[in-house]
């Protein structure tokens, strides 16, 4: 699913778009596919009599339960998840029938901070935090080229233009 454009104003420009490092689709993926292997199994190995029918239908649901509660329902999630980044603001949305979008503006961000452990370190992701005035902050999990992206995030805040009021009151200064 893709970013609405109409979200953004008139002349402010997507400079980045990402959703989340492939390895949070690899363990939903896994699951899919062991759920889909243990109904095969009891398709083959469960005797054609009516006990039979009856197990495999309880070995049906319970791998159907588990493939969407785990495998499908995370993919969608990862799947609907885009971290977007204008020369105005970081835009956050998540969410597949209820959708939730929050935007930080880049000249409230004052600090971001960059976590990798060892898998993460290897694959080039990592998880951003991004601190602004009033206390606000915001967490983007699994960034890919995490390095990359916090040194263009930072480039982004100083070419950010100041607010107005911080403006006007280097004016008086």
């Amino acid at each position: 699913m893709a970013f609405p454009d109409d979200v953004l104003s008139d002349e402010e420009e997507v400079v980045l778009h990402l959703r989340p490092h492939w390895k949070a689709a690899v363990a939903p993926v896994l699951v899919l596919l062991l759920t889909l292997t243990g109904f095969v199994t009891a398709w083959v190995l469960l005797p054609d009599t009516e006990g039979g029918r009856i197990g495999l239908g309880l070995v049906a649901a319970i791998m159907l339960w588990h493939g969407v509660r785990y495998g499908a329902y995370p993919l969608l999630s990862w799947r609907c998840t885009h971290y977007v980044l204008t020369d105005e603001r970081i835009l956050m949305q998540h969410g597949i029938l209820a959708r939730e979008r929050r935007d930080l503006p880049l000249n409230r961000v004052n600090d971001h901070a960059l976590t990798q452990s060892l898998l993460d370190r290897v694959l080039r992701s990592g998880t951003l935090t991004i601190d602004s005035i009033g206390d606000q902050s915001a967490r983007l999990t699994g960034v890919p080229q995490a390095p990359q992206v916090q040194t263009l995030l930072y480039e982004l805040i100083e070419q950010a233009p100041a607010d107005e009021e911080e403006e006007a009151a280097e004016e008086v200064r």
